[in-house]
């Protein structure tokens, strides 16, 4: 095999391109790597000559069609280069929107904790339909992608009251009656 690669690096990589130095200087890098290719693959086969065979052949054939198809070797240059650095960003790394909207001016959540569902009405209606989709995109209630785009600005006051309601009673069935040891059972509990 080692007699193989000596000869083949001017066959595959010799001075075709009337270049001179340039040419040489690639063909004696390609004659080296060949070399090692080989070491490695002679190394491989004397603890797995069957894998080391098989090796060979692939590359062998690899090497081949490559030399033979222009955009087989054009492909496989595209898939063995080297990756991107990671300091390049690429454009599906970059966040959706360059800037963030404003903070909301209230809290729903503490207005409705106050004054209950109608304080909450009364002081979403005297927002502007920005700060009402300020408000929807600062607590995460556009979850169908549908309020942000709202012309309407009741239409996102709905939207809130409805998400604020559903968050703070969500889970309430397990915060109902606090139970003790010794408790008595309810009067509204049937008995058996």
């Amino acid at each position: 095999m080692t007699e193989q690669s000596n000869s083949q690096p001017d066959a595959v990589g010799g001075d075709s391109s009337g270049e001179g130095a340039p040419s040489r200087n690639n063909s004696i890098t390609l004659h080296a790597e060949v070399q090692q290719a080989g070491e490695a693959l002679l190394k491989l086969g004397a603890s797995d000559p069957e894998l080391a065979g098989t090796l060979a052949r692939v590359l062998g054939v690899v090497a081949s069609e490559a030399a033979r198809t222009s955009r087989l070797a054009k492909a496989l240059n595209k898939a063995l280069a080297s990756p991107e650095p990671p300091s390049v960003s690429r454009p599906s790394e970059r966040p959706r929107r360059p800037s963030r909207r404003t903070p909301g001016v209230i809290d729903p959540f503490a207005v409705f904790a106050e004054s209950g569902e109608s304080g909450l009405r009364l002081r979403l209606k005297e927002l502007s339909l920005e700060q009402l989709r300020d408000i929807v995109s600062e607590h995460g209630m556009d979850h169908d992608r549908l309020a942000m785009k709202w012309k309407d600005p009741q239409r996102v006051i709905d939207r809130i009251v409805e998400r604020v309601g559903s968050r703070v009673t969500k889970g309430s069935a397990f915060r109902g009656r606090p139970t003790q040891s010794g408790d008595s059972p309810k009067a509204e509990e049937p008995s058996d």
